[in-house]
Order: structure tokens, then sequence, then C-alpha cells
């Protein structure tokens, strides 16, 4: 529905080609791997396996721009497998507005994004707590829509995206 669509261009959009925007990291590679159903559900054991599929296939970054609201042993194991390839996992904290641990998210090793607003500050609807660990804008990110449009987003999803894009950028300047 346009979701992995935005986040991808936030990531890595075309830079120099005189059309939209560019991306954060717009030399890298999308792996883009569809874990939740077009209504925005799924299985941790689904995301499990596209974590497994994204690390075995090269993956270097992973973005998780999605939140589940409890803790799950396979989806764990699976964040500890990107680990132990030395693979990056990045989630978003999710829009709740509150402190509750949010998941992958709040897993130890796992890069949790808050959102922060137009001046720098938590954005009104990013979760928050000391199991998150940074923040990035997530308030009107332009990124690529479906259709070959282009506008903003807003939610800890874009910022986890941007957080993406600079360890991208850190991998290509030293795996």
């Amino acid at each position: 529905n346009g979701h992995g669509t935005a986040m991808a261009g936030i990531i890595a959009a075309r830079a120099d080609n005189g059309i939209g925007i560019a991306g954060i990291a717009p030399a890298s590679q999308v792996l883009p791997v569809k874990v939740l159903d077009a209504n925005g559900s799924g299985y941790y054991s689904t995301l499990a396996e596209g974590i497994l599929y994204a690390v075995d296939h090269g993956a270097k970054v992973i973005n998780l721009s999605l939140t589940g609201p409890a803790p799950s042993s396979v989806l764990q194991s699976a964040v500890d497998y990107a680990r132990a390839h030395d693979v990056i996992v990045v989630a978003a904290a999710g829009n709740n507005a509150n402190s509750t641990p949010a998941y992958p998210a709040a897993y130890d090793g796992v890069v949790a994004v808050a959102a922060s607003d137009y001046n720098d500050q938590r954005a009104w609807f990013s979760s928050y707590g000391s199991w998150v660990s940074l923040a990035a804008p997530g308030m009107g990110v332009m990124s690529t829509k479906l259709g070959g449009d282009y506008g903003g987003v807003s939610g800890t999803s874009p910022a986890t995206a941007l957080t993406s894009g600079a360890f991208a950028l850190l991998r290509s300047a030293d795996p």
C-alpha cells in the first residue's frame, strides 16, 4: 500500500537525476522483503523469516519500520542471528505516544528510533522510553509515493528509514 515504497525512497532514492527527491544513501541497494499483509498486519514468525532472508542475501542494514506489542522468542532469535552476522537492525519505536516497549525495537542490540518534530522535540505521537536509542526527524519527511508521486510522510517509520539510510552511508564508508 505504499509504506515500503516511501521508506525505500527515504533510504535510497537516486540523486542527481533531476526528479523527485534524493535518499539519504542514494547509491545503496534495496532488498525489499514484504513481511506484512495489505492491512499492515502479520506474524512475528513471518517477520523473523524476513530478517533471516535479508541477512542470508547480503543485507548490511535492516530497516524495520513496523512495531508489535509483545516480545517473541522467535523474533528475538532472528535479531540475534542478524547481529551475529554483523547486520545493523533498525526498528521503529511506534506511534503510540507512550513509553510501553514496542517490538522488535525494544530488543537488545536493535537501534530503536523515536520521531522528532520540526522543533527537534519528541513528536507528539512518538513512543518513548529508556528502550529507545535515538530520535530522528519524523514529520513531513519527503519521499517517493505510489504512482510516481512524491510527498511528506510522518511517524517513527520515516524516522527509522532516515536512520537506516545514515547507517547505510556509514557502512559504505567503513564496511
